[in-house]
């Protein structure tokens, strides 16, 4: 029986696949836990991957 491939999906140069980290800005909090930013990362949005490159149209020129 044939299996499907799954659509690769190109992974987010920038992040490796990785599109959100949290960072702990050093401070404690009332309740003794650390203070964290969750940081995404810019050219994926926090999706982890990239869309392909759109097909470049083809233009034809006539030769007179």
């Amino acid at each position: 029986m044939t299996q499907h491939n799954p659509v690769r999906t190109r992974v987010c140069p920038d992040c490796d696949g990785f599109p959100a980290v949290a960072i702990d800005t050093g401070t404690l909090l009332e309740d003794g836990t650390r203070a964290t930013l969750l940081v995404t990362c810019r050219r994926c949005r926090g999706t982890g991957s990239t869309r392909t490159a759109a097909p470049a149209s083809v233009v034809q020129r006539e030769h007179a």
